[in-house]
């Protein structure tokens, strides 16, 4: 029983600090609240128009999966600031790979939206 409580209490803690990121994110970061309002209308436009149902759930998960980059991208601009305030190429290299990451995650929700809405056309 122990144990139950044990893992319970850490899943608890987990989202806690989840929670915690989620509100760092929102508050501080311009580019994830755009995220966020993007896939307000992604979504809503993916249950709204008559998409098959795994293109609406790809377009739906493709979408949560940009603001995780752009949540990635946050902690690793915030990691690089903190150990390197002053302009250095690999500072620069690791913001840059960072920005790629959710570039490429947003370019795949739009290959999704394409294959979803080509039966429609």
């Amino acid at each position: 029983m122990n144990l139950i409580k044990q893992e319970w209490n850490r899943l608890l803690g987990r989202f806690i600090y989840s929670w915690a990121g989620l509100k760092i994110c929102w508050r501080e970061e311009h580019s994830f609240r755009f995220w966020v309002v993007m896939n307000i209308v992604s979504a809503s436009l993916a249950l709204f128009l008559p998409l098959v149902l795994w293109a609406k759930a790809l377009i739906i998960c493709l979408g949560l999966l940009i603001l995780a980059a752009e949540a990635f991208n946050t902690a690793i601009e915030r990691v690089v600031n903190h150990l390197s305030p002053e302009q250095h190429p690999l500072a620069k290299a690791a913001k840059d790979a960072g920005s790629a990451g959710v570039a490429i995650t947003a370019v795949t929700a739009g290959v999704a939206w394409i294959f979803g809405i080509l039966p429609l056309l």
